[in-house]
């Protein structure tokens, strides 16, 4: 596999052409030097669905050359990562092969990572990538491109909080979910088998965010870490001894979203009996729990830390391209970067202007979704010489899974601008509909459906609960 990623890393070394449409086939080495080079990079929501497309239309058309830049292999939708850490669902059954997907949909796969970048030579500098017992597997090197579209997402933002980054676990990645989760099994396991009583604080997590995803994440831990007890843990009493707190510096929950979302999901959050904590500041993070800033402890042996993002650091030093305070890439509203028309930049990464506002597009996966798809409209209009056009971000509402079937949320009547509270089993259809449409998009509607169908089915063969 390492041959064939090397192979399609190659540079091209030919001078920057103008955007053209050509006949020549997208894999064709005597015509590809013809073609124009798009690369992406980040195979997030919004640029895997967007080389998808332009591969559909471009690439398999011979219109233009189109690479996905990453570090990763596998795509897993980031609205997932809370179920991953939870244990609800195994990851391997939702992860999307870049190599698989770059195959079936016309672009190349290039593994690696971005490091740097020669606006001048129009080059993306890529680092080195070993495995884990640090052999190489791709060099060094520079792809060049005639279109960028950087799309690499988001990193937690700790602001600069003592103890985080050594006792905290974030959730940027389905690694760092799958190593809550694995945390999570180990601290139950050995409760189970330890013939010391279980302490105070042994079997707490303690989330600090209260956003979507932390209190997502909370509600699915009142499930699952219950369910994981069913299955024979007898030494662990779940009313004494698990313990799920949320806690957040704003003075409510879910402080992006209409307040009656905010409430609606407080009132069920209690119910369940997860320990809600507004308006509390973190001092510091250490290994047996939290301090606050008004000198209280929460204990606590697990940490989740999604208190807030920012871009990576990176950013900073890209050829003096324009960031704002938080690393994001500053964009015109045709989301071309301020200081180069031939970088764009789109998702989490990008901060780009609301009309009407004075702030910028929100970082949702609707915001990413309408991002990819209006870049495949600029860059074929790029391709024909054509004026790019403005995107404009439309909000369709806000959802939040409170578990198996509590959902809240607001969805937005595009024509008044009202709002619609929703939850219940509508809400959680809804909510669910979403992944299906971000399959949908990757793999078209067919395969997304045999994809639900065949994971239902698993569902009632096996553990309800990943427990590895």
């Amino acid at each position: 596999m390492s041959e064939v990623l090397d192979r399609q890393a190659v540079s091209v070394k030919a001078p920057a052409t103008p955007p053209v449409a050509t006949t020549a086939a997208p894999h064709a080495h005597s015509g590809e030097e013809a073609l124009h080079r798009v690369v992406v990079v980040g195979g997030g929501a919004a640029g895997l669905e967007l080389v998808t497309r332009l591969g559909d239309r471009l690439g398999r058309r011979g219109r233009a050359s189109v690479s996905l830049v990453e570090s990763a292999r596998t795509h897993l939708w980031k609205p997932m990562l809370h179920s991953v850490a939870s244990g609800s669902i195994d990851p391997g059954e939702y992860e999307v092969n870049y190599l698989a997907q770059a195959r079936w949909h016309g672009f190349h796969y290039r593994l690696g990572e971005m490091i740097g970048l020669d606006r001048a030579k129009r080059e993306v500098r890529l680092a080195a990538t070993v495995d884990e017992e640090g052999r190489r597997i791709t060099p060094a090197r520079s792809i060049e491109y005639d279109t960028l579209v950087i799309a690499i997402g988001s990193v937690t933002n700790d602001f600069g909080t003592k103890g985080v980054a050594q006792y905290a676990v974030p959730l940027e990645t389905p690694v760092h979910a799958q190593r809550f989760n694995r945390r999570l099994i180990n601290a139950y396991a050995q409760a189970q088998t330890q013939e010391d009583p279980i302490r105070p604080g042994q079997l707490h997590v303690a989330i600090v965010g209260a956003g979507a995803t932390g209190a997502e994440l909370a509600a699915e831990l009142h499930r699952t870490t219950r369910e994981l007890v069913a299955y024979g843990l007898d030494r662990i009493d779940p009313q004494r001894d698990i313990r799920i707190v949320l806690m957040d510096g704003a003075d409510r929950i879910l402080p992006g979203l209409p307040e009656r979302i905010s409430q609606a999901a407080h009132r069920q959050l209690e119910q369940m009996g997860v320990e809600i904590h507004t308006k509390a500041r973190v001092a510091e993070v250490t290994a047996e729990g939290i301090k606050l800033a008004d000198g209280s402890f929460i204990a606590s042996e697990l940490v989740v830390w999604a208190a807030g993002v920012k871009a990576p650091n990176f950013l900073r030093q890209l050829d003096g391209l324009e960031t704002n305070r938080i690393n994001q890439l500053v964009v015109e509203p045709t989301l071309q970067t301020t200081r180069d028309a031939a970088i764009f930049a789109m998702g989490d990464c990008a901060a780009c202007p609301r009309p009407g506002t004075s702030g910028t597009v929100p970082p949702r996966a609707q915001a990413a979704h309408q991002e990819a798809s209006h870049m495949v409209r600029q860059i074929e209009r790029r391709l024909r010489n054509q004026p790019l056009r403005p995107y404009t971000y439309r909000d369709f509402g806000s959802l939040v899974s409170l578990g198996k079937w509590n959902t809240v949320g607001n969805l937005m009547d595009g024509l008044s601008a009202r709002s619609l509270f929703v939850e219940g089993l509508f809400a959680n259809i809804m909510y669910r509909s979403l992944r299906i449409m971000h399959e949908q998009s990757l793999n078209g509607t067919v395969r997304a459906v045999l994809a639900v169908i065949v994971r239902a089915l698993g569902r009632r063969t096996g553990a309800q609960l990943k427990l590895h």
